[in-house]
Order: structure tokens, then sequence, then C-alpha cells
């Protein structure tokens, strides 16, 4: 047990090919309200923050609860979790307990997304829970704007000291230039499925 959870532990940094001004790929995920969701379901928001998360890792948790902030305080923001991890290998990331999380207010998201398939997590790059990708809402579709770590606190037990994307949220939305220098976001690896 304690071998599978020093594997599951592995710190990998985002490395995503995705670059500031790339339009973000469109995807088609259920969500755990029982609604499906695009790039096209938050055209009314300025901005996006998409997440690839989960519920068992301990980095991802240890950012629940600046991502529900994130999500109820800028009305001009959507905030969506994907969960791209392989549910045969980790239970716990199964679609029945993200609706649980959902539904007992622990995760508090726009929108938490299940990537079944883990598609939109390989086309975005993705590599870590959690890994945020800010997008901007030109009127013609989301461009990325800021990958960066969600704080700078980057072990789950760490103190955070500065918001960092709620920093970068605030100027994108008041139409300035996002003042923080984008920092690999770190966590436990995505649970691939084998291929």
């Amino acid at each position: 047990m304690l071998a599978g959870q020093r594997a599951d532990m592995v710190l990998l940094e985002s490395d995503s090919e995705l670059e500031r001004g790339d339009a973000a790929p469109d995807f088609e995920l259920p969500g755990t309200d029982g609604e499906t969701y695009s790039l096209s379901s938050f055209a009314d928001d300025d901005a996006l923050l998409l997440v690839f998360t989960c519920n068992h890792c301990p980095y991802a948790k240890a950012k629940f609860e600046e991502l529900n902030h994130l999500a109820s305080a800028y009305d001009d923001l959507a905030v969506v979790g994907i969960n791209p991890n392989d549910a045969e290998d980790r239970p716990e990331d199964s679609f029945e307990k993200m609706q649980e999380l959902v539904e007992d207010g622990t995760i508090g998201y726009t929108a938490y997304l299940r990537d079944e398939s883990q598609a939109v997590a390989a086309e975005y790059g993705a590599v870590c829970t959690p890994d945020p990708f800010l997008f901007e809402n030109t009127g013609d579709g989301f461009e990325l704007a800021f990958h960066s770590r969600i704080d700078d606190a980057m072990s789950p037990d760490d103190e955070v000291t500065d918001y960092e994307m709620r920093t970068a949220v605030e100027a994108l939305l008041a139409g300035d230039d996002i003042p923080v220098e984008e920092s690999p976001s770190q966590g436990c690896s995505i649970k691939w499925k084998d291929q």
C-alpha cells in the first residue's frame, strides 16, 4: 500500500505546449450535474479557468478551497475542473465520487467534468493535478492568457503567501497585462490508462 501511495505522489511539473494566444482546444464532456459541456457553454464568461484536477491527489485537494473562492468571487469567470484520471486505477476518482464532492459542497466550481477517454487532457498537454489554464474570451473563442500555478504553496501543507492565479484573473478581467510570472504547477501525475 505504501509503495502504491509513493508511486501516486510522483511530483510532476506541467509542460504543456500551449502558448499564450493559442486557441483553447474544444471538448464535449459530461458534468456532475448531468449536463454536457463544451467551450461554448462558457461563451457568456469573460474568462475561463480550466483546471485538470481530481478527487484524491493531496496537491489537488489543497486547491479545492481557492478554486471554490475563484468560482464564487468573480462573476465573469468560469472555473471548470476536468478529471482525466483512470478510475479503474484510482476508484476514488470515479464520476460517482466527483458527484459526491459536488453534492456535499467540497467542490463548488462552475462545472466539474469527466474526461473518461483522457483525450482532452492529452490535447491540452496536461501532466499533473492540478494543472490550471486561464483563457480569455476574445469574442471569437478562448485564447490562452496564463498557464501557471494557482498560488505559491507548492506542497499541500505549505502556507500560501501569494494567490497568483487570483491576481492574474483580476488583471485579465480588468483588461490589464497579467503582472505575474508563469511558474509550472506541481502535483501528482495524471493516472493515464495503459496504452
